[in-house]
């Protein structure tokens, strides 16, 4: 093992909230690669991909501890009635409902082992109301566009296209509103939180982002809207992209020369009760020239879908080289399976359930680089869509030119200088306007 400059000590703090967890491995793989010693602290389901990484498990304690990946583990969200609503039960329950919780247990884990940097999953705001709590500087790390709201932008969960006239700009800046109320109802736990820590209450929940040095989004410039009014310490450092390491093997189960176009059908890899969603984009494909690869995750078993004679289903394959062999994908829209399409230049149809995926969909049909559907589309509907994404070749044009720009940042992402010079204490460099 080679050291580059100074040894550092980094934490990572993360929870396994459906793929978000191998993205970020990457990264601490690297770190270790340079020498420095890295502990994440993450569900127990993290626990194989974290030790693949190079780098130490520590598991919560008083804070929710994910042991396994099931549909029964799975978070609940898509039950709710709008992913608006899904959201705001999230952030109610989870992210202010246990910050206190996630705080006594990353102050306990520093306590116990000092560390240079906290590089904190954005979803787990207790961890910085604990590092506040102890002078730590800390860092959030996204692995999607912003879930706080920017200033003159479409807010996280609300599928909106940025505002072409004033009415536009009033909606937005209504559901800007109605985002940072969604943040407020949580103020009470979190504020209890930093009494027991001996920190001052918040005016407002989202505050608690006063006190982190930097914000690293996990996506591409490319990809988001863009605003000139964003936070100084936000810094788009490209998407980061990762197969898990529990991933099947993969073989192609069809013949080389089989000329017809490859489809991949890539839903959620945590439940959100998508089944008779992905039946029917499977039956939209069963009598189209295509070959049909199905990759089902842990959340839905194999005879639990019907397939055609084109299809084949698996639980998992490595998305970063069967993307290399495919025409089209269609997928939930979560971020990870988004950025891998548009980084092999693949079109996709977005068939969002939830969580940041409406988002996703606008910005693929904006940038021209897909179509989406609503979840209770019929399977005409979907096979209407995919023979245009196939036929047409307009979209995959368009989803070139922005992988294209999106590979370009990730070449040009400084974000392991950044999170080097950061545990050094030095400043960020200032953020560039788009």
């Amino acid at each position: 093992m080679t050291l580059h400059r100074s040894h550092l000590s980094l934490l990572f703090t993360t929870i396994d909230g459906g793929g978000n967890v191998a993205p970020v491995m990457g990264l601490v793989a690297r770190l270790v690669e340079r020498g420095h010693s890295v502990r994440v602290m993450s569900d127990g389901a993290s626990r194989d991909e974290v030790e693949a990484a190079g780098a130490s498990f520590v598991s919560w304690t008083k804070a929710p501890n994910k042991l396994v990946h099931s549909r029964d583990s799975d978070p609940r969200d898509w039950e709710a009635p709008t992913a608006v609503a899904g959201n705001a039960a999230t952030i109610e329950q989870f992210m202010c409902g246990s910050a206190g919780l996630y705080a006594h247990d990353v102050v306990a884990e520093l306590r116990r082992e000092a560390a240079d940097l906290v590089v904190n999953f954005d979803m787990v705001l207790g961890v910085v109301t604990g590092c506040e709590a102890l002078g730590q500087r800390v860092a959030l790390l996204s692995t999607m566009i912003s879930m706080f709201p920017i200033p003159g932008l479409p807010p996280f969960g609300f599928a909106m296209t940025p505002a072409q006239n004033e009415s536009e700009r009033a909606a937005i800046d209504a559901a800007n509103v109605q985002l940072e109320a969604m943040y407020d109802a949580g103020l009470a736990p979190l504020n209890s939180a930093r009494k027991s820590l001996g920190l001052p209450a918040l005016v407002h929940t989202l505050d608690q982002l006063d006190a982190v040095a930097v914000r690293w989004l996990g996506t591409a410039r490319a990809f988001d809207f863009a605003s000139r009014r964003a936070p100084s310490n936000l810094r788009y450092v490209g998407p980061l992209i990762r197969d898990p390491v529990d991933v099947e093997p993969w073989a192609s189960p069809w013949r080389a020369d089989d000329a017809r176009p490859l489809v991949l059908v890539s839903f959620s890899t945590s439940f959100q009760g998508h089944i008779d969603c992905l039946q029917r984009a499977i039956d939209a494909c069963s009598d189209l020239p295509v070959r049909v690869l199905v990759t089902l995750g842990h959340s839905v078993e194999p005879h639990e879908v019907r397939v055609g004679a084109n299809t084949h289903v698996v639980r998992s394959a490595p998305h970063t080289r069967v993307m290399g062999e495919a025409a089209l994908v269609i997928t939930h829209g979560g971020h990870g399976t988004v950025m891998t399409a548009l980084m092999k230049r693949l079109p996709l149809l977005v068939i969002p359930h939830g969580r940041d995926q409406g988002d996703n969909a606008v910005r693929i049909v904006h940038h021209g680089a897909g179509l989406s559907l609503g979840n209770r589309a019929s399977k005409d509907e979907m096979r209407g869509a995919v023979r245009r994404l196939l036929d047409e070749p307009a979209f995959a044009e368009a989803a070139r030119r922005l992988g294209d720009a999106i590979a370009e940042e990730v070449r040009l992402s400084r974000l392991i200088d950044e999170v080097e010079s950061l545990a050094r204490g030095h400043d960020q460099p200032t953020r560039e306007d788009p």
